[in-house]
């Protein structure tokens, strides 16, 4: 099981608005009122009285998201057969959420479409309806415990109806989900090929139709490390032999990733998550596209590049592949095949230390290339480098609709 991540910051996914165009926490009654503790005209809505109640907490979050997970394994001791032995990585997942939701209060289009994703890709914990009243009793007894300057009367009501519409919506995903896709795909590794000493490239067979779209990512358990779940992006746009890749880099203390790179063999058999993710192309326009891969994050870059190949619309593609070294760019020859047969893609390398390629980095790549205004951006990689792209590419005027980047947490195994 596990709790909201961060949203993504670039996402274009659109879902109706189901409490009208209030937004879910337009103004409680009352109004404008203020209630104890609340001067004369301080916001009392109740996506103000979220974002306070976060913002006491949020110096104490691993003291309060510790004192969570006592409360609801001590009421509820069932429960945590469906969390991982290690709770380290689940406890920032739920901060983050709370801050997603408060943040995002005010915006149902976005933050429907993020819950419903996560309704979907809950159904592989075995979460259940039932479980989630559980949840939110815990919420509830942590924040009024770790917030007292916020917390009375009216926050509670604001939280309780906001978790309650955030559980409705995740549990309606889930339910119409059942009607089209199994909660999980089993996926035996059918190639297992090292790239550098870190990087793989890990080839699986799903046991069923595995439907997605080029950029997107998914969710892997490993037989080796149980109800633990780590995201990365497909590798390839779908084939016809129904394979599935994925480029995994071992990190430091990675449990997962250290087991695709350096345990996982012919015939292991692992665990898949629904497809997600919004970084997708428009082939409805013919605008250009430049792409921003950074070490593993070359996967769905490579992706999107042979999706535009499939459907064999001539429009320009721009790649730039990051690496800190020359021998990390593992698929550097890929892309150059790529290059070589199509006339309208250009692959450029920069490496950080390295006589081959641009230097200067991604962003300052970027910048002496082009203006790039008219393009779709698609940007993946580590963290630091998609927040120094998008800034970059903000300061040079590209509009924020057209750069599209999957959520900084977790994606490509960036702690896994």
């Amino acid at each position: 099981m596990e709790v909201p991540a961060t949203a993504s910051a670039a996402r274009e996914d659109r879902a109706e608005e189901s409490a009208g165009s209030g937004g879910w926490f337009a103004r409680s009654p009352g109004g404008g009122t203020s209630s104890a503790g609340e001067g004369a005209g301080t916001d009392t809505s109740d996506a103000a009285l979220l974002r306070r109640t976060m913002a006491e907490i949020e110096p104490i979050a691993d003291t309060v998201v510790s004192y969570f997970y006592a409360l609801l394994f001590l009421r509820h001791p069932a429960l945590r057969a469906l969390f991982p032995a290690a709770m380290d990585t689940q406890r920032d997942r739920l901060f983050t959420a709370l801050l997603t939701a408060a943040t995002h209060a005010d915006d149902p289009v976005t933050l429907t479409a993020y819950l419903t994703e996560l309704g979907r890709g809950h159904r592989k914990y075995g979460t259940r309806p039932e479980h989630y009243p559980a949840v939110g009793e815990a919420l509830i007894g942590a924040l009024a415990r770790y917030a007292p300057s916020t917390w009375g009367p009216r926050a509670e009501a604001a939280w309780v109806g906001a978790y309650t519409t955030i559980s409705q919506i995740m549990i309606d995903a889930a339910t119409a989900d059942e009607l089209r896709a199994p909660a999980s795909w089993q996926a035996e590794v059918v190639a297992h090929e090292m790239r550098t000493k870190e990087v793989a490239v890990v080839t699986v067979r799903p046991d069923q139709p595995y439907p997605f779209l080029a950029g997107q990512y998914t969710a892997l358990e490993t037989p080796w490390w149980p109800r633990v779940w780590r995201h990365y992006s497909f590798a390839s746009a779908p084939r016809s032999d129904g394979l599935l890749s994925f480029h995994v880099k071992a990190v430091p203390a990675g449990w997962v990733s250290n087991a695709l790179v350096h345990r996982a063999r012919r015939g292991d058999v692992i665990r898949l998550g629904p497809p997600t993710g919004s970084m997708t192309v428009d082939h409805t326009t013919d605008s250009g596209l430049l792409c921003l891969g950074g070490g593993t994050g070359i996967a769905p870059i490579k992706a999107l590049v042979e999706d535009v190949v499939r459907h064999g619309r001539r429009r320009s593609v721009d790649v730039f592949y990051g690496a800190r070294r020359n021998d990390d760019l593992y698929d550097f020859d890929t892309l150059l095949r790529l290059q070589q047969s199509h006339s309208w893609l250009s692959v450029r390398p920069v490496v950080d230390d390295g006589p081959v390629g641009l230097s200067g980095g991604l962003p300052g790549a970027v910048r002496e290339y082009g203006s790039w205004q008219t393009h779709d951006v698609y940007l993946s990689g580590p963290p630091g480098m998609i927040r120094r792209g998008v800034d970059t590419l903000l300061g040079m005027g590209v509009p924020s609709r057209r750069i599209r980047h999957d959520s900084i947490e977790g994606l490509v195994g960036a702690t896994a």
